[in-house]
């Protein structure tokens, strides 16, 4: 019964850690499109600050 215990123990933790790392790259993926916008935000109002620059 241990041997069949062990196993089941084994079996959750893998599911367990899977799930983690799904979630683990789902955040990734997240951080990156976010920290993309934000790259893209900043880049669009320094392009707007040197155009107002310019007309001055």
């Amino acid at each position: 019964m241990t041997n069949k215990n062990n196993k089941t123990a084994e079996n959750i933790k893998d599911t367990a850690g899977a799930a983690f790392h799904t979630v683990h790259s789902a955040l990734e993926t997240t951080e990156d499109a976010a920290m993309s916008a934000v790259d893209a935000t900043a880049e669009a109002i320094e392009n707007a600050g040197q155009d107002t620059n310019k007309k001055k």
